[in-house]
Formats: structure tokens, sequence, C-alpha cells
């Protein structure tokens, strides 16, 4: 054999060898992907959803069944406090009622705004993983408040809580209402914030204060917060001042149909709306590990929403991430997304000219937010009291079974 041949010879051999090790990288990377989607196959299934063609579904959805769908994501949640339970859940404890100890005739709500690192923030994330359904962060403007009970005796007990955020971007319920292009729902979205957290804690919520809780979020105290906090200052992502009033609050039951929002009316002040449900899309059911491995896979593949979640990319960051890495694995990630577990939503207008404030066609805001304490004396009053007339069992509430459920992963607030 000729130097010219043995050389041709070793190129060939080269490029022959090459050409398997490309093969079984196809072959390596077609096995990753087959282990992925059937690991999101098994997920779903074990949470209860079917197969429905391309996507997947839940049969004879119940109030129940949507706190089981979320019990993996919960217990997640759980898990991730565990230290935070054991270093401050004796001191947090003591902030909540004995069912014995509360006087019904004599409730004093007291707003009190939560401040990053303060008691009260420690207060606020230990009371959220009482949900049954796991609370967000959320996002871009945040106001977060505590409804506290002061006693006459110097004592305070925790009755529930609320946070209001920045509002999705799309919402039809919410846009068709208000009759938005999407021109308008751009400029002026800003007039509005979303109710992302929303409750009474149990000795309270077996009073229906819930009500309460959900009516003092529409006060005239949180507006003026909202005004102090955000009302001239310029916006991180656009640079714009915020010249923009409140003008009405979005929320959505988290469990289908809500008993809080149902025929919730202050008389002079806030109603709530009822608008429909959402058209049951997100990424809740693909939450934990399976998202880190669908995200994993993503950053083997480069794209830049692995590494994408920060500050300024939006709420929909997991959405894309999944969506996104779905597809890559050759299916239909819109189809996977739709679990069609339509929350309800509701609308609480603000003023009186809301409409026009958010179509562009008045400025001057004509507010009809009612003070804390004639919510407050109105809600007692009218749902409170009468409930704790009529059924005496919260007295039998005692706080060591919220410690239980926190360490055992219990249901949630089902007390």
């Amino acid at each position: 054999m000729t130097e010219y041949q043995e050389g041709a010879l070793k190129q060939e051999l080269v490029k022959e060898s090459s050409r398997h090790s490309s093969l079984n990288g196809f072959s390596e990377r077609s096995d990753a992907k087959s282990h992925l989607l059937s690991e999101v196959d098994s997920h779903l299934r074990q949470l209860g959803f079917s197969r429905n063609g391309k996507g997947y579904f839940v049969e004879d959805m119940t109030k129940q069944k949507v706190r089981d769908l979320h019990a993996a994501q919960r217990l997640e949640r759980l898990e991730q406090n565990q230290r935070f339970i054991a270093e401050h859940g004796t001191e947090l404890i003591a902030k909540f009622a004995q069912g014995k100890d509360i006087c019904p005739r004599s409730f004093n709500p007291t707003l009190v705004e939560v401040k990053p690192g303060s008691a009260e923030a420690r207060l606020f994330r230990f009371a959220t993983l009482l949900w049954s359904v796991p609370v967000s962060q959320g996002f871009g403007r945040r106001i977060r408040y505590l409804v506290m009970d002061k006693r006459g005796d110097g004592r305070e007990f925790l009755m529930g809580l609320f946070a209001l955020g920045d509002p999705v971007f799309n919402l039809s319920a919410r846009d068709n209402w208000i009759g938005w292009t999407h021109e308008d729902r751009r400029e002026r979205l800003v007039h509005v914030m979303d109710a992302y957290v929303v409750g009474a804690v149990p000795p309270y919520s077996q009073l229906i204060g819930g009500k309460l809780i959900a009516a003092l979020m529409t006060s005239k105290e949180v507006r003026k917060v909202y005004e102090r906090k955000y009302l001239g200052r310029e916006a991180v992502i656009s640079k714009k001042n915020n010249k923009a009033r409140l003008v009405l609050l979005t929320t959505t039951s988290a469990l289908g149909r809500s008993s809080i929002y149902n025929r919730l009316a202050i008389p002079g002040g806030a109603k709530f709306t009822r608008l429909g449900f959402t058209k049951g899309f997100g990424h809740f059911h693909l939450s934990g590990a399976i998202f880190d491995a669908l995200r994993e896979h993503l950053a083997e593949q480069g794209h830049p929403y692995a590494s994408g979640h920060r500050f300024g990319m939006g709420p929909n960051w997991k959405i894309r991430v999944v969506r996104t890495a779905l597809e890559d694995l050759g299916i239909d990630g819109n189809s996977i997304l739709k679990h069609g577990i339509g929350r309800e939503v509701y609308a609480i207008p603000l003023a009186e000219n809301w409409k026009k404030i958010l179509l562009g066609q008045n400025k001057k805001v004509r507010s009809i937010s009612m003070s804390a304490d004639d919510i407050s004396n109105y809600c007692v009053s009218r749902w409170m009291q009468p409930r704790a007339e009529r059924d005496e069992r919260y007295k039998s509430f005692e706080t060591n079974s919220i410690m239980k459920a926190l360490l055992n992963g219990g249901p949630g607030p089902s007390w």
C-alpha cells in the first residue's frame, strides 16, 4: 500500500468512526427524549389525569379533587419550608387563636401591612403554608396584608391575609368584560391589580371570615398604600412613571366556584362581579421534579429559557419553558398545558367611573373605597356574628391541628 493509499484509508476510517459516533449520539438523545416523555406521562397519570388525544384531562372535577391534584406540589413546598417551620413555628403558632379564646361580639379586625424581612412577613409566609393550593410569590408590584383581631386585653390573633400583585396580561374573561383592545390593555393594565392570596385562617374561617378578608382589600387604607408605594414611581421594566390610580381588582378562585366571593358586596362600596372561568391553562401539574427535568432538557440544548427566570421575564416564564421543552420533544406543548381546571374569575371595581378610566375616556377617578372600619363592621355583623350564633363548632378548634397539618403534609385549611 502506497503512502498516499494509507493516508486515504486513515481518512475513511476517521469519517466512519465519526459517523458511528454521531449515530450513537443521536440514539442517546432519542433515548433521553423517550425517557423524559415517559416520565411526563407517568407523572400526569399518577396525579389522576387521563389521555385525551394529544392532551390530558381530569374527569368529575370536584374541589377535593383539585386539592388532591395539588398535593404533590404542596408536599414539596412543605419540605422546602421544614427548617423555617422548625425554627419559627412555636413563635408563630401563638398568633393563631384557639376557638375558645375568640369573642365574635368584640371582633376588632385591623389591617397590618407586611414589609419584607419583618415579623409580619414571617407570619404571612407561615400562614400561606396552610393553603391546600400552594401560594405563588407574586411578581412586579406587590402589596401584602395581615388582618389581625386586636383584643382589648392586649393580645392579637391572625384572622386572615391577602396579597395584591401585577395581573396577568392575558385574561379573556376580564378583557372581554371591560371591552379592551390589545392596545387598551397594554396602555391601561397598570390601573389593575390582582389578588393572588385571599383567605381567612381558622377559627375565623369557620365563621365566614373569608368574606371579611376579601372585602378589606378594597378599603381606602389599601388604596392609599398603593399610591404611596407606586404612584409617581418609575417602573422597573418600562422605565415610565406610574401615573395610574388603582381602579380595579381581579381575583380567581383556586377551587372552582367560590363561596367567599359569591354575592359579596358592601353597601355603598365595592361589589364582587363574577366574570366566568379561566380556560384551564397553566403549568401547576408540571411542577417540581418534572419541571426541573424539562428545564434541564432545554439547558442541554443551550436554550436561553433554561436560565431566563429573572425579573422582567414576566409570570409566564414557566409556561414558556414547559411549552418549548415539550415541543422540542415532538409533542404539542399547549395540549399538555391545557389541563382544563378552570378558575372562577371575579372583578372588583374601586371607582364609579372605572370603565371609562380603563377605556381611556376619563382621567379623574371617582373612588368608592370605604374605610377598613366601616367594611369590618358590616362584614362582622352581616356574616360572622350570625354564623357564630348558629354554629358553635368553631369553639372546638385547637391550634395544635395547624402544626400537625404542616408537619404531616395535611389537606390544608378544611377546618
